[in-house]
């Protein structure tokens, strides 16, 4: 019997598969179709303190090889989905779910914390570190320092299952000065990449940017992203303490796609804009075709091969 299942942050799932944050999880509807489809489990969408409308429309543009956003962060506020998230744990006991948050200061991070420990979630939480689409905003996940500083604030005060959402690194000794911060603290795992952030598309047509905010700069994904993707997948698992595993995002639209992020390292997967453009029913896809590669080689679960990368 081939078994897609996985175990990541002390939780046992069926399948080593979800929704990226970002998609699919803007509002209960959506949360709901996740959880109804093949995927193992669900992610919100980011919480804010409060609730946010994001960008201005057009903000998402599907392109020849994937897509590019300026979405800003829309959400329904972190009470939103502490509650929705809470009701579904009671009604699938023993499930765990994914609730991502994003502070804009260490303030707002500690404060959403504080939230989720006040509440009855009984899941993971996931940090983002890396929203490159908020205009006046870096991303965190580039400054170093300040990475290290929120990570040490975040452990004195929570001590319940975290990981990070990483931005993609581009340069080894950034891998190494990350990894290196990361293997300080405790944390479940790292989900790496987010999209790269501030590329450019453009209508040869209508000789215009496709996206609204920042003058058409937005985050790419999609099959553009994977070979970034698989190499921060890759070097995390490399530097990375043994107890913090990886979820690997970023370019996902085949079951070999899911097989090469887990031979580099990955424990989980999770799909964004092949899901945005197929819906849920995606997984039962993708789920097919990695059993089919995993049976043709053999394997009967993906510890077979998990991190076993080959090489020259």
């Amino acid at each position: 019997m081939i078994s897609t299942a996985t175990t990541l942050a002390g939780s046992n799932f069926d399948n080593c598969m979800m929704n990226a944050s970002g998609v699919y999880c803007m509002d209960s509807d959506e949360l709901l179709a996740v959880e109804n489809s093949k995927a193992a489990t669900f992610v919100t969408k980011s919480g804010t303190l409060q609730p946010r409308k994001g960008n201005p429309e057009p903000r998402y543009f599907e392109t020849e090889f994937g897509s590019i956003n300026s979405m800003g962060l829309p959400n329904n506020g972190v009470d939103y989905y502490l509650d929705f998230v809470s009701q579904d744990q009671i009604n699938h006991p023993g499930k765990t779910y994914f609730l991502s948050i994003t502070g804009f200061n260490l303030a707002e991070d500690l404060e959403l914390l504080q939230k989720v420990t006040d509440s009855d979630f009984a899941g993971v939480v996931e940090l983002n570190l890396s929203c490159p689409n908020v205009p006046g905003k870096p991303q965190t996940g580039y400054d170093f320092e300040t990475v290290d500083a929120i990570l040490k604030a975040v452990f004195d005060v929570y001590h319940k299952p975290l990981g990070v959402k990483l931005p993609p690194y581009f340069d080894i000794i950034h891998f190494d000065q990350m990894a290196e911060i990361l293997n300080k603290y405790p944390l479940s795992y790292v989900n790496s990449i987010n999209s790269i952030g501030n590329g450019l598309y453009i209508n040869d047509d209508t000789e215009t940017v496709v996206i609204k905010p920042k003058q058409g700069f937005g985050g790419i994904g999609g099959e553009y992203v994977k070979p970034t993707a698989l190499a921060n997948v890759h070097a995390f698992y490399q530097r990375l303490n043994k107890d913090i595993q990886i979820i690997g995002t970023g370019g996902i639209q085949t079951g070999k796609d899911i097989f090469e992020h887990i031979l580099c390292g990955a424990s989980m997967v999770q799909v964004g804009t092949a899901l945005m453009v197929e819906g849920p029913v995606i997984f039962e896809r993708l789920t097919a075709e990695l059993e089919a590669i995993m049976a043709e080689k053999g394997y009967d679960n993906i510890e077979d091969f998990r991190g076993k990368l080959n090489y020259l």
